[in-house]
């Protein structure tokens, strides 16, 4: 069966409700999904959190889906709403906590040629959760200022300082954690 026979069976099975393509496709989909999901919580739980909020809202809303339409970017922003949820829903509650630095090693340079993704996760779970958020939204996810100001209930220019901000912090983090984990990959 092909990739895309697959998944319309199993788009299929969850519209009628079925557990068992539900349990397959979120299978299927955890890594891609959890990729996402980690880029915007703080601790893996978190990301699990957001992850499973966002296949409830898949299953609950599966006949939306077009066919027509690849499916990872449908998913992608459902996962990404569902992080914004987690955002508002707790914002009062997270720490504006400044980042861990790493011990000193090689030069600015050569730890951006060097990071791995691992790293760069890391990186940015230790960013406040303000910042992260307008980061990944503006830089990953492609949205504009006024995008973001209306999806978080903030000011255009909070947009923008937050991104400043987290811009600053992750140059900051990268000077100053010249040596990374055993996970980082070294090109060339």
């Amino acid at each position: 069966m092909t990739e895309n026979k697959q998944l319309a069976f199993l788009i299929e099975g969850c519209i009628k409700g079925e557990e068992r393509s539900q349990m397959e496709l979120y299978r299927q989909y955890y890594s891609y999904g959890m990729g996402i999901c980690l880029r915007y919580a703080r601790k893996r739980e978190l990301a699990v959190e957001m992850l499973n909020d966002g296949f409830l809202k898949v299953f609950t809303k599966i006949e939306q889906y077009d066919a027509k339409h690849a499916f990872r970017p449908w998913l992608r922003r459902i996962l990404v709403n569902a992080a914004i949820d987690h955002y508002r829903k707790y914002k009062r509650d997270q720490e504006e906590e400044a980042p861990a630095v790493r011990p000193a090693g090689t030069s600015y340079n050569e730890a951006l040629d060097n990071l791995a993704f691992e790293d760069l996760l890391e990186i940015m779970q230790v960013l406040p959760p303000a910042y992260r958020m307008v980061f990944n939204l503006y830089v990953v996810e492609g949205h504009t200022h006024a995008e973001i100001a209306k999806q978080l209930n903030i000011s255009i220019g909070t947009s923008k300082s937050n991104l400043a901000k987290a811009r600053l912090k992750i140059k900051e983090q990268l000077s100053a954690n010249k040596g990374f984990s055993s996970k980082t990959k070294k090109y060339g």
